[in-house]
């Protein structure tokens, strides 16, 4: 007969059986080398088991569910041992080039430290943790069949891997916090569109002609080099003239870190065929420090993913192809004066979303980058894009020199997955006085929506301001596919969204906002409404669209101060919901290891139309 502490004991270790199964298992999906050699361990407070990580590997190959592993078995639904098994063969085609040049930037030993604080080796120090995690890692991603969970488990340099789940539960529940303030926020929106579409009369849509179709004017396509010897910057440029007599509008689209004009052609063209003249630019690659394979296994070799200068080089590539346009335009016979270079609009995304902010008026906000870069601040955050931003507090001087980058001909913006939350913040913001969308995705673990979308959106003091929010969508999902002969790598689908139904948004939405604002086109002005994306939305990637939402009105729905663009830590996560952070949070360092690739265009598996990885903190 058992005791009462008998009886007290054994519902303790179930209950102790479940907070590990919640925990230990997603944990798998959070980093990318939790698995080692033989056995992993996981703690909470006085209580400890482990799982071998062979019936780990025996079940992600084959599905068979060992002694070992059967006894957790009872704990565990079918559907999340389903999802285990995808996480342990989920894989990443990266080169241990690629992976070591990423782990050694600012951004990848930010993730290393914060995994190696949950990850012990033998030794519990946090140090060997680290270094343990990012040789296995480089190692691993030598081997045929890729990065995966199972193959940081053959090169993970120790025996035993010790998991401190009252850690783990605080950063998953820092993480679980954020997505939880996103949908908050998201709900916010989708309830003030629905109150902005109650004005207008939703019958009147359905007679207006449908912008995500091409439109009938035939364009051509001119690829144009120029050099500015000032800066040393080569610019290959796509411009695409349509067939019209008189002077058309210009557009410009600014590709983000690590893509080319090939994956915003989608868009030029369907702007073209709608008679505006489309300008895409090939950014140069940032000038960052390339290291060789076998130093970079060394312990000290910080890179960086960008130069700060990209901060002003982008826009002043910008502004630098305009003025060469205005020569060309009456001197070469292709245009014979067809653009006109006064009435300019700026498409951007991610990095490019910077670009375009910056060109309409928002100032780099060095006191807000102070505040927002101290290492307290960076140590905790999972708003990755922040690292990125910070990198331009190296463009501050000692003679306190004020970047204007602020071009005039340019009358409208649309910045879609922009960084802004510390490179600009709100002082910066609200400077830009002429019309701008902000694009944002629930999703976007790169640039998340709530820091850099929602809450700016919030800050803009303009009268024509949009925001839009595509639920369901990620970083990725407007990106177009790239040349066949591209270096860039594609993204597994998880981490792209409904790719297709965002490039319809994007062509439906762009086309009305630069006709209206650019074009002064004002017959234009029936779809800029909650009422029209509401009437385009479709199911599979949904769409919301408001022309105003304040601070005061995020801060009441979300319950805290959010002039701090950072979440609070929450120490004890639901346990019933720790999963919907797997994939998402194997997708942060996926993102950040598939950036390299195409950021410094070393060699990867060619493929055609290839979804391509782009910057962070990147994509940006």
């Amino acid at each position: 007969m058992n005791s009462l502490f008998g009886n007290w004991a054994s519902s303790l270790k179930k209950s102790f059986l479940l907070l590990v199964i919640s925990i230990l298992l997603p944990t798998f999906g959070i980093n990318n080398s939790v698995m080692a050699a033989e056995k992993i361990s996981a703690s909470y407070s006085l209580l400890e088991i482990s799982v071998p990580v062979i019936s780990l590997e025996t079940y992600a190959k084959t599905g068979l569910i060992d002694n070992e592993l059967s006894m957790y078995q009872q704990y565990i639904s079918l559907q999340k041992l389903q999802e285990l098994r995808q996480i342990l063969l989920r894989t990443i085609k990266i080169s241990p080039a690629v992976a070591s040049q990423f782990l050694h930037t600012q951004q990848g030993e930010f993730l290393l430290r914060r995994l190696a604080e949950l990850i012990k080796t033998k030794s519990r120090q946090p140090e060997s943790g680290f270094h343990a995690l990012r040789t296995a890692i480089i190692l691993a991603s030598g081997e045929a069949d890729g990065l995966t969970l199972l193959n940081l488990l053959r090169k993970y340099p120790t025996n035993n891997i010790h998991i401190n789940l009252a850690d783990s539960l605080e950063i998953i529940g820092e993480l679980e916090k954020l997505i939880d303030e996103t949908k908050i926020a998201i709900a916010a929106i989708q309830q003030k569109a629905s109150l902005e579409a109650g004005i207008i009369q939703k019958a009147s849509l359905y007679q207006l002609p449908n912008l995500k179709t091409e439109g009938s004017v035939k364009s051509k396509k001119y690829q144009l080099e120029f050099f500015d010897v000032t800066r040393n910057r080569r610019l290959l440029t796509d411009v695409y003239v349509p067939n019209v007599q008189h002077p058309t509008s210009v557009i410009v689209i600014s590709h983000g870190l690590g893509l080319d004009s090939s994956n915003f052609r989608y868009l030029a063209a369907h702007l073209a065929s709608h008679g505006l003249a489309v300008v895409v630019p090939n950014h140069p690659v940032a000038n960052a420090p390339k290291l060789h394979p076998q130093q970079s296994l060394g312990k000290s070799h910080t890179t960086r993913l960008i130069e700060s200068g990209e901060f002003i080089d982008r826009p002043l590539d910008i502004k630098f192809i305009l003025n060469q346009l205005e020569k060309v335009n009456k001197s070469d016979g292709k245009f014979q004066g067809r653009l006109n270079l006064q009435q300019v609009g700026v498409v951007g995304q991610s990095f490019g979303g910077y670009t375009a902010l910056a060109l309409v008026g928002a100032k780099i906000n060095f006191e807000q980058l102070k505040r927002d870069c101290q290492p307290d601040t960076l140590r905790d955050t999972w708003n990755m894009s922040l690292f990125l931003q910070c990198r331009a507090l190296e463009l501050q001087s000692e003679s306190k020199l004020v970047y204007n980058l602020r071009d005039e001909r340019v009358k409208a913006a649309i910045a879609v997955n922009p960084i802004t939350s510390s490179i600009f913040g709100q002082a910066g913001l609200n400077q830009i006085q002429t019309p701008v969308m902000l694009v944002g995705s629930s999703e976007d673990t790169v640039a998340p929506a709530l820091y850099e979308q929602i809450l700016p959106f919030s800050w803009l003091t303009n009268p024509h301001k949009y925001l839009v929010m595509f639920v369901g969508g990620t970083h990725f999902s407007s990106i177009g596919n790239s040349n066949p002969d591209s270096k860039q790598v594609a993204l597994p689908a998880e981490m792209v969204g409904d790719a297709s139904q965002a490039r319809a948004y994007i062509n439906a939405l762009s086309l009305p906002f630069l006709q209206t604002y650019v074009a002064k086109m004002p017959q234009y002005i029936p779809y800029l409404n909650a009422n029209y994306a509401q009437t385009i939305s479709h199911q599979s990637l949904g769409l919301s669209l408001v022309q105003s939402l304040s601070n005061q009105e995020l801060a009441s729905v979300l319950g805290n101060n959010f002039q701090e663009a950072f979440p609070a830590k929450k120490t004890f996560p639901h346990h019933n919901r720790v999963w919907i952070l797997d994939v998402e949070c194997w997708c942060i360092l996926a993102s950040c290891l598939d950036i390299l690739v195409n950021l410094n265009n070393w060699t990867s598996p060619k493929k055609s139309n290839s979804i391509p990885i782009y910057s962070l903190s990147h994509s940006s």
